[in-house]
């Protein structure tokens, strides 16, 4: 698809706008069928986009896209369109809007555009300029308290911002909860008349409900709100319909919302809700909690046979986190599950709600590691990190999904906070009892390295790194380093080793290799690490970025060379 300049969609017909839309979804789909990425979120709102288009002037006016991943077609409009078919490859347009490709904020977690918003408006006040600013949020965002928090504010900063929302009832599941239910009572026209006054009493004048896929309506309320914005704020409430003009995903959008490459692997997800499953079946005080990733944290069937322990609270990880600990308080046993990058956002919760009272929360934290082509925003290498040095946490990393399973099934009777993280994809293994602070020899030997691999994808490394050695009459031992909290002490301070070699899917800084270091710092003995530096880890393939960034087989293995001749 070639670049469409501004003054040809400016001066084009509602027809030849509307051809404009059908090559735009014809481009998401066959880009997205051949290098992953968020589909039926970005169909959705085309119509939508090219009326912003038509209506603003980009870049001058300024658009933050909540979450960001329903900017697809905007890219496609903004002179990215000759490279669009490099989204999510190294090297190629992020699948998120990015300064560097000249978007002007970047985004990749709910609900931070209001609170962006308003602040390059109060900037542009500051300075005196004269441009539009935009906030494009979902539905599902409307659940995050940090919107709240920017509502707060608008009365405070006196600034003007246009607020889109848009409402699929969509997040990637089905959106849930009371906000959910009034936004549902405002589209029907059912809503008290409270519910808008809400909106004006932050200080919004709130117009609505626009059909979103429907152009020339779209083009019509934006003209209406951008007149509106000469008054202060306004709230521009827009229905579209996730996966529109593509009949599959209309009617399939949880499962199109993100399309993955197929890789083979096995899913630990689908071990999770199926261990999960066999918990509650056993043990009443078994619930699941999820923030609105039901079914990308493999919980569905969970949710199915157990609706009263199961609860999805939106897009609230700092609630769901503090919801866990009060549960476990009264004698419950939450487990919540959530993706790593994801799990950041409730960092004060685990500290003082979780561990700060000891209480038996299990952190089932997914897709860490790199994670890949979704890039900065969504690569889970900081959790080992900003968990580790949390007083009460023990933290586990599975070698493999049957290892996963173990651990799950002995966490149930398990009195403190747990976090067990791990992977999107695996392999299955052995399921057995598993002592917890302990690691497991794999391959012993009498060499003077020894090599602690953390997870499923670090033993694999080494283990290819030790089948390289061995053919050449070298050798070391290998262990798994499964616990990264509490550290097995009494297997460190009591191997004759005198190199340990850490492998971790995970920064160096606070990780493995820097407890491991700490903890024989007066020992004499010598700890090199690999893992990630101090950068943050662009999209691309997870094994590319794994080499590019610092798991890099080969320099593993040199680095053992390099000991055993010593």
């Amino acid at each position: 698809m070639k670049n469409f300049s501004n003054e040809a969609l400016k001066s084009a017909s509602c027809e030849q706008l509307k051809e404009l839309c059908d090559a735009l979804r014809s481009e998401i789909i066959s880009t997205v069928t051949v290098c992953g990425g968020h589909l039926s979120s970005n169909l959705g709102v085309v119509e939508l986009t090219v009326a912003l288009h038509r209506v603003f002037d980009f870049p001058n006016d300024k658009i933050v896209f909540d979450v960001g991943h329903q900017c697809y077609a905007h890219k496609l409009l903004t002179g990215r369109a000759e490279r669009f078919s490099s989204l999510r490859q190294r090297g190629g347009l992020s699948g998120f809007p990015k300064r560097d490709e000249g978007d002007c904020y970047e985004t990749g977690h709910a609900g931070t555009a209001v609170s962006a918003a308003l602040g390059i408006a109060k900037a542009r006040d500051l300075k005196k300029e004269q441009f539009n600013v935009i906030a494009l949020v979902g539905d599902g965002s409307f659940n995050n308290g940090l919107l709240y928090e920017a509502f707060n504010s608008i009365k405070i900063l006196n600034t003007n911002v246009l607020i889109l929302l848009n409402d699929n009832g969509m997040s990637i599941s089905p959106t849930v909860g009371g906000t959910h239910e009034i936004l549902d009572e405002l589209k029907e026209g059912a809503a008290p008349i409270e519910d808008v006054n809400l909106f004006e009493r932050f200080g919004l004048q709130y117009k609505g409900i626009c059909n979103g896929n429907d152009l020339e309506e779209m083009i019509g309320a934006l003209n209406e709100a951008k007149t509106l914005l000469k008054n202060g704020s306004v709230l521009l409430h827009i229905t579209t319909r996730k996966g529109q003009g593509h009949a599959f995903c209309e009617n399939a959008p949880v499962i199109t919302h993100g399309i993955s490459l197929p890789t083979g692997g096995k899913d630990y997800s689908k071990a999770l809700g199926e261990e999960l499953c066999a918990l509650a079946e056993r043990d009443e005080r078994v619930v699941a909690v999820t923030a609105a990733m039901t079914d990308g944290l493999g919980l569905r069937s969970f949710f199915e046979k157990y609706p009263d322990r199961a609860y999805d609270l939106g897009i609230c990880e700092e609630h769901a986190c503090v919801l866990c600990a009060s549960l476990a308080a009264e004698g419950v046993k939450p487990y919540y599950a959530v993706y790593s990058t994801f799990l950041q956002r409730s960092f004060d919760e685990i500290i003082h709600d979780v561990c700060g009272q000891n209480l038996p929360v299990t952190f089932c934290i997914d897709r860490a590691g790199v994670s890949g082509a979704d890039g900065e925003t969504h690569q889970g290498v900081f959790d080992l990190s900003y968990l580790s040095f949390i007083p009460n946490l023990t933290i586990a990393v599975p070698k493999d999904i049957g290892e996963f399973r173990s651990m799950l099934r002995q966490s149930v009777n398990y009195s403190s906070p747990l976090a067990i993280r791990y992977p999107k994809e695996g392999c299955e293994g052995e399921i057995k009892d598993i002592e917890f602070g302990k690691f497991e020899v794999l391959h012993s030997s009498m060499s003077r390295i020894t090599v602690l691999a953390a997870g499923e994808r670090c033993i694999r490394i080494a283990q290819s790194v030790l089948k390289r050695c061995r053919k050449e009459g070298a050798d070391f031992t290998l262990v798994n380093a499964r616990f990264i909290k509490p550290l097995d002490q009494e297997y460190l301070f009591g191997s004759k080793a005198q190199v340990f070699i850490t492998l971790e899917d995970n920064v160096l800084i606070g990780g493995l290799g820097d407890s491991v270091r700490r903890l024989l710092c007066v020992s004499g003995k010598t700890v090199k690490s690999f893992g990630y530096g101090d950068a943050f880890i662009p999209h691309g393939g997870v094994e590319g970025l794994m080499r590019e960034f610092g798991l890099d087989e080969d320099a593993v293995y040199e680095c053992v060379k390099a000991y055993a001749r010593g």
